[in-house]
């Protein structure tokens, strides 16, 4: 039996599932794109290949090894892409939540049902048709639960906007001993730099009091306000709309003092050395085309 544990974001980290980026299939159409920075990509021709982006993830690969994490890989599907694993399902507690994700990425969770029938069937979920949530939206800390959403009149007509207001409430009754925060996030169809695809686009807990934030990303400043007083404003790391664009926030903690980050977010990674962390810095520039990054590519299963 797989032993699920997941109450934070930071907490020593025993096993996860890494995606995949073998098979990738080939680089899609405009008409296919699911964001704009992937769109971005394709109609400049800068879309990563396959082999960049083996690369990357074999390298965070490596370094959970170094860590002696458990990892998990989802199951080959022929010319699909398989590296964002966050979407399809997350733990809670010790809950294992499938995700209600786009129709046509379904098969991403039949990929990892061998790690799924390793769990107590007790503590598997999945919620009502009408309930969108995305892994990348729901962020752990401790006592609180921070869920991004989009409030917008208009949620239908946004591909971008993945997490709704039923989303919100299912985990509310899911989890009422929890405090249950919605974060309502700017979205765009067409401008990457101002699309907060998941709240772990624009704000991420790191350590045990610390935190990446960018202000912009929330379409209520009182959100915003929310998490600096909560955290702290020295405690947090205020990135700029460029380095949002590049995904900044995207990192992933493998204890509360190991943060794995991207080789060339030199400010961020030189402020998480002076607070004490260890940095393990790996490429993953050509994943972040398409906007996601290192916990968007992670499903932690297991934390102390």
């Amino acid at each position: 039996m797989l032993q699920l544990n997941v109450k934070n974001e930071t907490s020593r980290l025993r096993a996860v599932v890494l995606g995949s980026a073998v098979d990738n299939g080939p680089t899609p159409t405009a008409e296919e794109a699911y964001d704009p920075k992937s769109l971005e990509h394709i109609l400049a021709g800068t879309y990563p290949t396959e082999e960049d982006m083996v690369h990357e993830m074999e390298a965070f690969n490596e370094v959970f090894k170094k860590y002696d994490v458990k990892v998990f890989r989802p199951e080959r599907i022929e010319n699909y892409n398989q590296i964002f694993t966050r979407d399809i399902g997350f733990v809670i507690d010790d809950i294992f939540i499938k995700a209600n994700i786009l129709p046509d990425r379904e098969r991403e969770l039949d990929a990892i049902q061998y790690v799924i029938d390793q769990m107590d069937p007790t503590k598997v979920v999945r919620p009502p048709d009408d309930v969108h949530i995305e892994g990348g939206d729901v962020m752990l800390w401790n006592d609180y639960i921070f869920i991004g959403t989009y409030k917008g009149s208009d949620y239908k007509e946004y591909i971008t906007a993945r997490t709704n207001m039923a989303g919100v409430n299912y985990i509310k009754e899911l989890f009422p001993h929890k405090i249950v925060k919605e974060f309502d996030l700017v979205k765009s169809k067409m401008e990457a730099r101002d699309n907060a695809l998941h709240l772990d686009c624009c704000f991420q807990p790191i350590g045990d009091n610390m935190g990446i934030i960018y202000k912009s990303g929330f379409r209520e400043e009182s959100d915003y306000r929310y998490l600096l007083k909560l955290f702290g404003k020295e405690n947090l790391f205020h990135i700029t709309r460029e380095e949002m664009y590049h995904m900044n926030s995207n990192v992933f903690s493998i204890a509360p003092n190991v943060v794995v980050s991207e080789k060339n977010f030199t400010r961020l990674n030189a402020w998480l050395r002076e607070k004490g962390f260890t940095v393990e810095e790996i490429p993953y520039a050509e994943i972040a085309k398409q906007e996601g990054l290192l916990r968007c590519s992670t499903l932690p299963l297991l934390r102390d």
